[in-house]
């Protein structure tokens, strides 16, 4: 049987793909989207890649399927309406999916997967600006991390970390913000919560390595503020 942690890195991967098509590939979406085809659905998917294609032919499927027809709504609405009605159906499908896969976890795991999933702001969330918005309100002041790394490290021998496992900084390796998907690129500022160690952009956490230098403690909405 599979942990929580190990659907939530599965859950992770597939919202990143869908927060990537939603947000820096929106002109691929929408192309992809023409409503003179029949019923589109917007799948991600476990390896971070993302598709608009037709459902599958199984009745019933055999797991949870995405919402139908999303090409249909295109160009009845303003775009970034139409791109947070997407991102809802999104949500509901990612978390039908995996609570459809945890359905034989305990009631201690089905709640460390909702904790786990919970503690990442949702695609409409993302899409419509509420997760930026939380971001640039949120309490508690924040420190500066290393300006020009990666969110995760990469683990090589020859090198030494807390762990003793040996690792060492990577440019471009890592997970993505949680916030809005982006991967990291070289030279860009990326802070980590103070908690969590989750690392996100400075875009999302309206940062500056300058400012953050200034700063304390910073924790993300889903840490208590300590």
């Amino acid at each position: 049987m599979r942990t929580p942690q190990e659907l939530f890195s599965e859950y992770s991967a597939r919202r990143s793909a869908i927060l990537r098509a939603l947000t820096t590939d929106v002109d691929r979406l929408v192309e992809q989207c023409d409503p003179a085809r029949e019923n589109l659905s917007l799948y991600g998917y476990a390896d971070g890649s993302w598709a608009v294609e037709l459902p599958v032919e199984e009745v019933p499927p055999e797991v949870p399927e995405p919402a139908l027809g999303i090409n249909f709504a295109r160009d009845g609405l303003q775009r970034q309406d139409w791109l947070a009605l997407v991102a809802v159906h999104s949500d509901s499908w990612l978390l039908s999916l995996a609570f459809y896969k945890a359905a034989r976890f305990n009631r201690e795991q089905r709640e460390e997967l909702f904790h786990l999933i919970n503690s990442l702001p949702t695609c409409y969330e993302v899409v419509s600006g509420r997760a930026l918005a939380g971001a640039a309100d949120g309490g508690g002041k924040r420190r500066a991390a290393a300006s020009g790394r990666p969110p995760k490290q990469a683990k090589h021998a020859g090198h030494d970390d807390d762990d003793g496992s040996g690792g060492e900084w990577q440019d471009g390796e890592g997970d993505p913000c949680p916030m809005c998907g982006h991967h990291y690129q070289q030279d860009e500022f990326w802070i980590a919560c103070d908690d969590c160690d989750r690392w996100f952009c400075g875009r999302c956490t309206k940062m500056t390595a300058a400012k953050a230098e200034k700063m304390g403690k910073w924790f993300c909405n889903a840490c208590p503020v300590r």
